[in-house]
């Protein structure tokens, strides 16, 4: 499975980008899980964001969601934080 986060927005306006690909990790079954739920609870269109707010595109194989701060769920939030932290 890869997994993209693109992040846009926030006071700078800086773009961000970060992927995962599980195929052999030993932790491929508890990332598949949390991006089955992120999928499950995201939206299909972009949210309207909060002035200097961030949104984010995940896209999990080819399917793409859309969510944005200050509404993220806690799922949203762990597989976000860490596919920007492990992700190249």
């Amino acid at each position: 499975m890869r997994i993209q986060v693109k992040r846009t927005g926030g006071f700078a306006g800086i773009e961000r980008h970060a992927e995962v690909d599980t195929t052999g990790r030993p932790d491929a079954g508890a990332w598949h899980a949390l991006a089955e739920r992120v999928l499950a609870t995201s939206r299909d269109t972009p949210p309207v964001g909060v002035p200097d707010g961030f949104g984010y595109q995940i896209t999990v194989d080819d399917r793409t969601v859309y969510c944005s701060d200050p509404r993220l769920t806690d799922d949203q939030r762990e597989l976000i934080t860490r596919v920007m932290k492990e992700g190249a």
